[in-house]
């Protein structure tokens, strides 16, 4: 018996008191400051992307076409040496692995610049690789390998976007079509907007990101300045009398209503093209002079008051003198932009791809075909990510691109842009969109076991840019 039942008894003795000893909150790790390198990087990314925007705005909005004056500056150089500075701005930041397109893209550079001593005229071919084609090759490396998040890409779209909404409304305003003299078309105030045929595959192109802005952005007011610059893309097509363009604005028009409207279960949109279609139809019985246009594409171009002029029987036979050209000359063909003086016929092929053939051989022409192909196949990868999956803004530009891309490739059976920027302005938005959409599930099947705090941190992250994007679509 012990001693405390002794004194008290068989009483039950009281449970021992615990000692709970307080927990203290262990501070949180402070956060590490970037080092100067770092800092150093991080700030030439930001100025290698305003220059990237800079020259977009240049490239697609053209202010010397609406200043007073400032058609004396050379514009065009000043936006080659933005090019050139945010390519060297940006080369601490190209440590990412390069898209395979955008390796061909560099390939057809340093091919065209082999072209170069083969040429007919090795002047205008220098000209054209060095001044025209070096630009493409700069900005599509540069959107590729610096692009990094979605907010950037938003960015450059929207720049070309709004872009070429303005400048469409500006033509319609300035070089209203009328029936006579020479204003019956619309054609635009200049660089890529100068040629009817060229404007109306612009507007084609750029149709897509313009209706992808107008379903994801919030706000009455915004809704409104988008769908009214969808209106004037439309009318512009027509107004331009392009054959080519409006066949590449009804095969973009059919993609977005079939991926928008009905695979993304819109019926707003739905019901708007079919409005749109019903208008379009009078609008075409009702000018007569645009029926006899289009009867055309059947009949020929001898067809009375179709203001063709010849012009489509003189592209067949372009065609067809393009396709002897390149069979005399399939290496290195006559030279970029050599056509014209090889021939002495004066004109351009009309056609991209055997433009192309005929200027750089069949080589040049192979390589632009494995670019497209390329493209179209980050695409379909960008569609099977987890960030597709979750960011309606990856979907929306996805969707938007790839209709643009099909209208790229059938106007360009109409048009001659081998050298001009825009296509690869496209191959390189598509191989950015596939960098930013692959990363969050690389990066998440890149973490060890043991690294929790990484990994939540990059879970977190995506997390932030999922409720953004959520947000951009409200």
């Amino acid at each position: 018996m012990t001693f405390y039942d002794q004194k008290f008894g068989n009483a039950t003795r009281p449970p021992k008191a615990e000692v709970t000893v307080p927990k203290v909150p262990v501070a949180a790790a402070p956060a590490l400051k970037p080092s100067f390198a770092e800092a150093v990087t991080k700030r030439r990314g930001t100025l290698a992307s305003g220059a990237l925007v800079t020259f977009s705005f240049l490239y697609y909005a053209r202010p010397e076409d609406f200043i007073p004056g400032m058609a004396a500056i050379p514009v065009g150089k000043i936006s080659g040496g933005l090019a050139l500075a945010g390519l060297i701005l940006s080369w601490g930041r190209l440590k990412g692995k390069m898209p395979l397109a955008i390796k061909l893209v560099l390939v057809l550079l340093v091919h065209m610049c082999i072209a170069i001593p083969f040429a007919f005229w090795r002047g205008g071919a220098y000209d054209v690789v060095v001044n025209q084609f070096s630009k493409a090759a700069m900005v599509a490396l540069l959107i590729s390998m610096i692009v990094s998040s979605i907010g950037e890409l938003r960015r450059l779209l929207w720049v070309q976007a709004t872009a070429v909404s303005v400048m469409t409304i500006a033509s319609i305003i300035v070089h209203p079509a009328s029936p006579a003299g020479n204003s019956a078309r619309l054609w635009g105030l200049g660089g890529v907007f100068s040629n009817p045929n060229d404007f109306a595959i612009n507007i084609a192109i750029n149709f897509p990101l313009c209706l992808a802005f107008f379903l994801g952005t919030k706000g009455v007011l915004k809704k409104l300045i988008w769908g009214v610059a969808l209106l004037f893309l439309l009318y512009g097509v027509i107004a331009t009398y392009s054959r080519s363009g409006l066949i590449a604005m009804l095969i973009c028009f059919i993609i977005c209503v079939w991926v928008f409207g009905i695979r993304g279960k819109r019926p707003q949109v739905i019901v708007a093209a079919i409005a749109v279609l019903f208008v379009g139809v009078g609008v075409a019985v009702s000018t007569p002079r645009y029926v006899v246009r289009l009867s055309t594409l059947i009949q020929g171009g001898d067809v009375q008051g179709s203001m063709d002029h010849g012009s489509l029987d003189a592209r067949r036979e372009l065609l067809m003198e393009s396709i002897r050209v390149t069979m005399h000359h399939p290496l290195f063909g006559v030279g970029p932009g050599n056509f014209q003086a090889y021939t002495q016929s004066w004109h351009v092929t009309h056609n991209t791809y055997t433009e192309l053939s005929s200027e750089t051989g069949l080589p040049g022409l192979g390589l632009f075909l494995a670019i497209l192909l390329l493209t179209f196949r980050s695409l379909k990868q960008v569609s099977e990510t987890e960030a597709y999956k979750k960011d309606p803004q990856i979907q929306l530009f996805a969707s938007a691109l790839r209709a643009g891309l099909t209208a790229y490739i059938v106007g360009a059976a109409f048009a001659s842009t081998s050298y001009t920027l825009f296509p690869y302005f496209m191959v390189a938005y598509v191989a950015a969109l596939y960098k930013i959409s692959s990363s969050p599930a690389v990066m998440q099947e890149k973490q060890p076991a043991g690294t929790s705090l990484n990994s939540r941190t990059s879970q977190n992250t995506y997390g932030k840019q999922e409720q953004q994007s959520l947000a951009w679509t409200r």
